[in-house]
C-alpha cells in the first residue's frame, strides 16, 4: 500500500498541474489528508461513488501522462546517475588527496560537486 501511496504522491507532484480543481481538491483530500470516500463525499454533498470516480479518473489522467511522457522514469534513473557521478568524483577527489595534492584537481571536483548539487535540486 505503501509504494501505492508514494507513487500516486509522485504522479500528483509530476502531473497535477494537469487535473481540474475539483480533481487536485479530492485527489489531495484522499491520498495526503487521508480523508476516505465517504468523508469526502460528506463534506461536498455528493455521493461517495461520485467522489469516487472523481478521484479513478484523475489517478487515470495522472498514469496516462507518466505512460507517455516518461518522465518519473526517467526522473529516477537521472538521481542513480547523479549518485554514481558523486561517487567518481568523491573517488577522483580521495585519490587526488592520497597520492598527488594537486589543487587544481581538488578546486575541479568541488565545482563538480556543487554542479551535481544544483541539478539534484532542479
Amino acid at each position: 500500500m505503501k509504494n501505492q501511496a508514494y507513487r500516486m504522491a509522485l504522479l500528483y507532484d509530476f502531473y497535477g498541474d494537469m487535473l481540474t480543481d475539483r480533481q487536485k481538491e479530492f485527489y489531495d483530500l484522499y491520498y495526503n489528508e487521508d480523508l476516505s470516500l465517504a468523508e469526502i463525499a460528506e463534506n461536498y454533498g455528493i455521493t461517495r461513488q461520485g467522489v469516487r470516480d472523481v478521484i479513478v479518473r484523475a489517478e487515470a489522467i495522472l498514469t496516462e501522462l507518466e505512460d507517455k511522457t516518461g518522465i518519473i522514469k526517467r526522473f529516477h534513473r537521472m538521481q542513480e546517475q547523479f549518485a554514481q557521478m558523486e561517487t567518481a568524483v568523491d573517488a577522483i577527489a580521495k585519490r587526488n588527496d592520497e597520492r598527488w595534492q594537486d589543487d587544481e584537481v581538488e578546486t575541479l571536483c568541488h565545482k563538480l560537486k556543487d554542479v551535481l548539487s544544483q541539478l539534484k535540486q532542479e
